[in-house]
């Protein structure tokens, strides 16, 4: 999780019936404030109405309180598996969950922390129970981290309570017995383990005073309606992160022609909490010269590349002209096979500020990475994005918002062969019992010089002992001592 766009779930209108087993949430984009040192623009932010009393206590005043899901942001994270929440005021936030004030609150007796690629937190854990108003009936029980102190975490200008961790257990912290919030809505409500997301609000400026719809959030299945064609699906090669496989990455038409497991560096993952499409620094690198060579402007300062810098046009002037799209390939549930999702120039050439009215200014939507592949908001936003945990696999879906004027703004194709890429492009993370059988194996090697070495000491001194020529100078017990 590195943060990443800003949307804002109003409320729950949950859709529950004898034909729809899910319910819908839907999603408003909230612009936040950006400079040039900052990777914030727009983030994934959950608001949730209030219910009938039975959730959570927020303390909104020294005089009362509130529903805890009433008024409160969270940040929606694919990227990490906790749920944690303010807990104690801070100057960027108006509402914090104060536990002395909840009925139902019970501290477990155990510290936690995150640290994410922007921020972390600190805090203790704890279980409530949580109700959802217009879903299923009755409540569940839930793990929950109350942020107790911060650095990073809360923005100014944002006002976002905490976060919902959506991967899966092995991300939870301290450790994986913390089950995550999903997790437990699954096993307690009988949802199918499933969910869904749309993020609207490509093209959008920071400095727009529209009120854009923003997406939604789908628990328990996909709604077709936010979607065009078909959903087409790559496995999950690890349920950690939502870790997938990519076999390769185009700029235009041309291909990088790279090792595919220079794509797969230490793993490559979709992550709503990031804001950003991520790549392996070879891998970027390779990118913006394909777009340098490519784009019909060759004078860009590297700064804007790095992200130190924006690209400014005169106001009404359209960037996007002088770009490339943007394609990745995904390996295919038939993994003898792979499919395209492509992006158009307006969804990594981001709108973010005007000058003085009269000048448009743009950032990179890629950046350099140091720990994997991440494909966030910058491509999340041009495709409906299913997570099917129950059946192992991620899926993509051309997004009906992902469009702006009359143009669309992602593309996707398929299938095509994936013969002329290794069997095997990803890189993962070491298994428990793969590391185990290293230390049983390590512990061997130890076993066999300790072995040697006693031989060794031990040997000569027999020979010696034959021979009557061991004299103090030769003792080794002695030249120890000394």
């Amino acid at each position: 999780m590195a943060y990443s766009t800003f949307i804002s779930i109003l409320a729950f209108s949950l859709y529950f019936g004898v034909s729809k087993c899910y319910f819908a949430i839907p999603l408003k984009i909230y612009p936040g404030k950006l400079n040039v040192s900052s990777e914030l623009s727009r983030r994934v932010v959950l608001t949730v109405d209030g219910t009938d009393g039975t959730g959570l206590s927020l303390a909104s005043d020294p005089s009362g309180t509130v529903d805890f899901l009433d008024m409160v942001n969270i940040l929606v994270d694919t990227g990490s598996s906790n749920f944690a929440v303010a807990a104690a005021a801070h100057p960027f936030i108006t509402h914090y969950f104060n536990t002395a004030l909840s009925s139902t609150y019970q501290s477990v007796g155990r510290t936690v922390g995150v640290r994410y690629t922007q921020g972390n937190w600190e805090g203790e854990l704890g279980i409530d129970r949580v109700s959802i108003p217009n879903g299923p009936n009755g409540t569940f029980i839930i793990n929950i981290a109350v942020i107790l102190s911060s650095e990073g975490f809360f923005l100014s200008g944002i006002n976002w309570q905490g976060i919902l961790g959506l991967a899966y257990p092995m991300l939870a912290r301290p450790d994986s017995s913390v089950e995550p919030f999903f997790d437990s809505l699954v096993q307690q409500m009988g949802i199918p383990d499933i969910f869904s997301l749309q993020m609207c609000g490509a093209g959008l400026s920071a400095s727009s005073t529209a009120d854009p719809i923003g997406g939604s959030l789908i628990i328990g299945g996909a709604e077709p309606a936010l979607y065009q064609g078909s959903v087409w699906y790559t496995p999950i090669v690890e349920e950690w992160y939502y870790q997938v496989e990519v076999l390769k990455l185009e700029v235009g038409d041309q291909n990088l022609d790279l090792d595919c497991r220079e794509y797969n560096t230490d793993k490559a993952i979709v992550d709503s909490g990031t804001t950003l499409l991520r790549l392996p620094a070879n891998v970027f690198n390779a990118v913006v010269d394909a777009i340098t060579r490519t784009s019909l402007i060759q004078d860009f300062s590297s700064g804007f590349w790095d992200g130190n810098k924006y690209a400014c046009w005169l106001k009404g002037e359209i960037p996007w002209m002088f770009f490339p799209k943007l394609s990745i390939y995904l390996r295919a549930t038939n993994t003898s096979q792979s499919f395209r999702i492509t992006i158009l120039p307006q969804l990594y050439i981001q709108p973010i500020t005007d000058v003085d009215g009269t000048l448009d200014c743009f950032r990179f939507g890629l950046s350099s990475s140091a720990n994997g592949l991440v494909i966030g908001a910058t491509v999340m936003e041009g495709f409906y994005v299913v997570f099917d945990r129950a059946q192992r696999r991620v899926g993509f879906a051309l997004s009906n918002c992902a469009v702006s004027g009359g143009v669309a703004l992602s593309e996707i194709a398929g299938p095509f062969s994936a013969a002329d890429v290794a069997s095997n492009c990803s890189v993962g993370p070491q298994k428990e019992p793969l590391l185990w059988m290293i230390s049983y194996a390590l512990m061997a090697v130890c076993a066999v010089i300790l072995v040697v070495l006693l031989l060794l000491l031990v040997l000569p001194c027999r020979c010696r002992a034959r021979s009557g020529e061991i004299t103090d100078e030769s003792s080794l017990v002695r030249h120890r001592i000394k």
